[in-house]
């Protein structure tokens, strides 16, 4: 896929790594819909540089936990720019404090569930509805490279995660050949919100815990993003992204 004059939908797109993605497909020539929940003021800074590379943005706040909001993001979207071409489902929640299956709870649960899972169902299938029978378009989920292997903490959130990843390859089933579904797996990309020194956490993390002791960067998450959307051949594939953090032996 050229990317010049298409149109992605990024969600999450205000802050982080979504705001990295938003400003990297703009740099490569989309028009980019941004996606935030309450972080109105960094979306529309993000919106402004994504301006500056000669390409179309638009803002849209929508609470992704409630379905009736989520419905209407594709549509905003085509509304707004005329078509959408990409859809990356970038927004997630993860709380530092560690559920397991017994300190869990149903409102716990429902979180997650609506937010990390229900909410990219939701969007992938109207975009899907959009595109098809003939249009042809591209998906990519937010992944996270620690649930390669089962462990007790974070349950819901290591739930819904292991529920992206199947889906990602059932969609990739049944979307093709129009649309391709891949993913990111993530390891640690960014320091916790709030770290006093960023680059001396993620180089102190790196040295105890990445086996090639080196830190990640937000370029290596734009640029495995647009090797996907930029390869055709590529659907169902997860690609981790996380310098062999959850090698598992």
């Amino acid at each position: 896929m050229d990317l010049n004059q298409k149109v992605a939908l990024v969600t999450g797109g205000g802050v982080r790594l979504g705001r990295a993605l938003v400003l990297a497909l703009a740099k490569a020539g989309c028009d980019v819909f941004i996606h935030y929940g309450q972080s109105k003021d960094a979306a529309n800074e993000v919106k402004q540089i994504a301006e500056s590379f000669g390409v179309r943005a638009v803002t849209y706040s929508a609470d992704l936990a409630d379905a009736t909001a989520t419905d209407t993001i594709i549509p905003q979207a085509i509304e707004s720019l005329g078509k959408v071409d990409i859809l990356i489902n970038s927004a997630s929640i993860f709380l530092p404090e560690q559920d397991s299956f017994l300190k869990t709870n149903i409102d716990l649960w429902n979180r997650f569930f609506n937010i990390n899972l229900r909410a990219q169902f939701q969007l992938s299938q109207a975009f899907a509805h959009y595109l098809l029978p003939e249009g042809k378009g591209k998906i990519i989920n937010l992944n996270d490279s620690r649930i390669t292997y089962p462990q007790t903490d974070n349950f819901t959130y290591r739930l819904t995660k292991r529920g992206l990843w199947e889906m990602t390859e059932i969609m990739a089933l049944e979307l093709a050949p129009n649309i391709t579904v891949n993913a990111l797996a993530l390891g640690t990309i960014l320091e916790p919100p709030g770290t006093p020194n960023p680059d001396k956490f993620l180089q102190e993390f790196a040295r105890e815990n990445i086996p090639l002791q080196i830190p990640a960067s937000l370029k290596v998450v734009t640029d495995s993003a647009l090797f996907l959307l930029q390869h055709d051949f590529l659907t169902g594939t997860t690609l981790t992204v996380d310098g062999g953090q959850y090698i598992y032996d």
